[in-house]
Formats: C-alpha cells, sequence, structure tokens
C-alpha cells in the first residue's frame, strides 16, 4: 500500500473516531443524525482526484453509510437550479429504516475565545477566525435545510417519489475542538465535551515546550489521530516553520509529542 493510501485509510479511521457535536437535538432545535458507530472498515471507495477536506468529508460518511444495512441512500449532492443558476445543493437524501432523511454533512474545527463573545455558543470560532459555530448554524437553519421546501426543489424530489413535508431534515455533524491551554480540562456546556481534542497556544506560550517534539501534518492529515511513525521535528526547526503560516494569518493544526511520550494536538494561533 502507498503512501496516499496509507494516509487516506488513516483519515479515514480519525474521522470514524471523530465524536458528533452534540447528540440528538442541539442548538437552534437541529437533530443530529442518529447512527451507530462502524468498527473500523478499509475504506474502499477510488479516489482519483484530491479533493478538499469537505469533499473528502462527504465521501467519507457516503461510505460509511453504505455499511449500514438499515440505510439506503438515495441521491447525493443534489444542486437546486433556477434557470441555470444554482441556488444551493442538498448534501444527502437517504431511507434510514425506509423513511426518508435530508441529511447536510459538516465536518469543523473550532477554537474557543472566550473574548469573542458574552454569549457561550458564540465563542466557538474557526482558527483564522473567519467563521463560527453559530454562523454556520445559522446558514443551516436560514438557508441550507429552507431549501428543501423551495419550489426549485420540487422537481428534483418528484423524481425520487419524495414528498419534502414527509422527510426529515438532520445534520452529521462533527468536530474537532480546542480550548486555551489554561482552560484544557475544562467542561464546557452546550457541545459535547469528547470533541475537545487539544488546546491553542501563541508563539509565547510555546515556550514551555521546547524540550516536546513536534509535527505539522498538511490540511487533509487534520483528520488523523496522532501516532509516532512520522518525521519529529525539535523546537527550534518547528517554530521556524511555523513563521510561515503565522506570517500568513494562518494557523496551523500541529502535534505535539511530549517528553512522557503523550502526543496531542494543538493549534498555534498567530492572533
Amino acid at each position: 500500500m502507498d503512501t496516499y493510501y496509507k494516509d487516506l485509510q488513516l483519515q479515514y479511521e480519525g474521522f470514524l473516531k471523530t465524536p458528533f457535536l452534540w447528540n440528538g437535538k442541539g442548538v437552534f432545535d437541529l437533530y443530529q443524525f442518529d447512527i451507530n458507530t462502524i468498527k473500523t472498515s478499509i475504506f474502499s471507495t477510488e479516489i482519483t482526484k484530491t479533493p478538499r477536506l469537505g469533499k473528502l468529508v462527504e465521501r467519507f460518511v457516503s461510505f460509511e453509510l453504505q455499511q449500514n444495512s438499515t440505510i439506503k441512500i438515495l441521491t447525493e449532492n443534489i444542486q437546486i437550479q433556477q434557470e441555470k443558476i444554482t441556488l444551493g445543493e442538498l448534501d444527502c437524501l437517504l431511507l434510514k429504516d425506509k423513511k426518508p432523511i435530508h441529511l447536510e454533512i459538516i465536518y469543523k474545527f473550532y477554537l474557543y475565545d472566550n473574548s469573542a463573545s458574552k454569549i457561550e455558543i458564540e465563542r466557538w470560532i474557526g482558527p483564522n477566525k473567519k467563521d463560527s459555530l453559530v454562523q454556520k448554524l445559522t446558514k443551516l437553519k436560514e438557508k441550507q435545510l429552507p431549501l428543501l421546501h423551495s419550489q426549485q426543489c420540487i422537481p428534483y424530489l418528484k423524481n425520487l417519489n419524495l414528498d419534502a413535508e414527509k422527510i426529515a431534515q438532520q445534520l452529521y455533524f462533527k468536530a474537532q475542538l480546542f480550548v486555551p491551554l489554561k482552560d484544557y480540562g475544562k467542561e464546557f456546556p452546550l457541545i459535547n465535551n469528547n470533541c475537545i481534542i487539544g488546546f491553542y497556544v501563541t508563539l509565547l506560550e510555546l515556550n514551555q515546550f521546547k524540550e516536546c517534539k513536534f509535527y505539522i501534518p498538511n490540511k487533509h492529515n487534520w483528520l488523523v489521530q496522532p501516532h509516532t511513525n512520522i518525521n519529529w521535528l525539535n523546537f527550534n526547526d518547528f517554530t521556524t516553520n511555523l513563521q510561515q503560516f503565522l506570517s500568513e494569518e494562518r494557523a496551523p493544526l500541529c502535534w505535539l509529542k511530549k517528553t512522557n511520550g503523550e502526543l496531542i494536538k494543538i493549534f498555534v494561533i498567530w492572533w
């Protein structure tokens, strides 16, 4: 097995092991999809061109759903158009126990920024402050989910003998969450705390980890659970490599190997 397929398998395994951001009904009364976690299987779908991370996750979800005998995928990535203008996309229409569901698929990385808002749920933001959990949930609630009930969607549903009023709408929302170093180990309301898998630091705060080893995975390998079979960097080489990211106002996800052998994911922020 070459490096590409080894990485792909590790990405799939990391994706499977990522917890859902909540279970059942969550914020904004949005419901999570309920699926029994399958044992890790070999990801066998052919991927010829490397898609962006969000599209890769959609392929992973599709493959996971196909392994479940109670689920039948009807169609995926349905472009809803009006006079050749795309209004939006439905990620997946499926039957679960013969009941129709419109499923929207989301996989995110969020950092907890206490200064972002006085409202707890608004404190989960993207690593580069370009998006947030509340922005994503608002878009789902106000734009993506209502698309199913639009006039333009009716012909697509008719082709599948579906009625929008009888289709449940649910999310497949997984996330990796990171908190400030000083808050690592604390409990946070409104989200599944199992999603908190690491912390974030500034360049200055990194100095307390001078004896540790580091690794900077590519974006697709952000999904992967840290392991030792890589070329680790010492502190000096790591901070030298960081400069390019931070100068471009990009916060990279990194792996940290402590002196006791513990492996943990961290973000190094520029802000």
